[in-house]
């Protein structure tokens, strides 16, 4: 008997393999975002709620390939101009190897960093501070640990730290005592770096709602997550080739 797992995967690989065939007349072209007032895009918009009403539908794309490109939640799907049959699975550009509905995915948090609210983060200015990065960061995680280490050897930057506590019942306390601390970029490094938290302080009200909505509607789900100033992202503890890439604007997406 084939263990459950190994089924699971082999169906994700034959989805993934029937999937390519139809992005190799698409070659590196990327599915191509139609206007929400293009009348076909609205038609299958309209077919799909029809026969999924209890589907959370956002963006419908026309892609270069004949397919309509439609967002279920955090994921994507292809129908056809009809609606008549649904295909789930990663969609391969076949001469690249690209993930094309990856990309997509990765597409619905990007956001010009100039929107983010700078205001609710902890700013810190190493060098010049030319180059920017916004990160998601929780006191709790290991990973964002090893990144702070890892940035300690990058300069002309400014970092902009969000707190997002998620991961243990005690990171919204950290990150309180971090935010009320008279120098909260110093108490920050202290404690990622150091393990040290800051003195007691006179207590206030920390932005956490904020900051913990801000990372949903950004779709944040683990820390850390870097934004940079290109608008992309990328999630985990990047090496240091990597991330002097991403701050010049080097290197793909996630």
């Amino acid at each position: 008997m084939i263990p459950a797992f190994l089924r699971k995967f082999a169906a994700a690989l034959c989805a993934v393999a029937s999937l390519a065939v139809f992005a190799a007349s698409a070659r590196a072209a990327d599915p191509v975002a139609a206007s929400s007032a293009d009348p076909a895009v609205a038609a299958v918009k309209e077919r799909f709620h029809q026969r999924f009403p209890d589907l959370d539908v956002g963006r419908v794309s026309a892609t270069p390939y004949g397919l309509y490109e439609v967002q279920v939640g955090m994921n994507m799907v292809y129908t056809d101009a009809k609606v008549d049959w649904v295909l789930e699975g990663h969609l391969i550009d076949a001469m690249t190897r690209r993930d094309l509905t990856k990309a997509s995915i990765q597409s619905l948090s990007n956001i010009a960093f100039d929107q983010l609210p700078l205001n609710l983060a902890i700013k810190k200015v190493q060098g010049n501070g030319k180059r920017r990065v916004a990160i998601f960061e929780d006191p709790n995680c290991g990973y964002c640990k090893q990144l702070r280490h890892t940035l300690q050897k990058v300069d002309n930057i400014t970092i902009y730290t969000f707190l997002y506590p998620i991961l243990a019942p005690d990171s919204a306390d950290k990150s309180t005592a971090i935010w009320c601390a008279k120098d909260p970029a110093n108490a920050w490094d202290d404690w990622m770096l150091r393990g040290k938290m800051p003195a007691a302080n006179a207590p206030c009200k920390a932005p956490l709602d904020k900051l913990l909505a801000l990372g949903r509607k950004l779709m944040v789900t683990g820390t850390p997550t870097l934004y940079f100033a290109d608008g992309t992202h990328i999630s985990g503890a990047l090496p240091l080739d990597m991330l002097q890439a991403r701050l010049d604007g080097r290197g793909e997406q996630d």
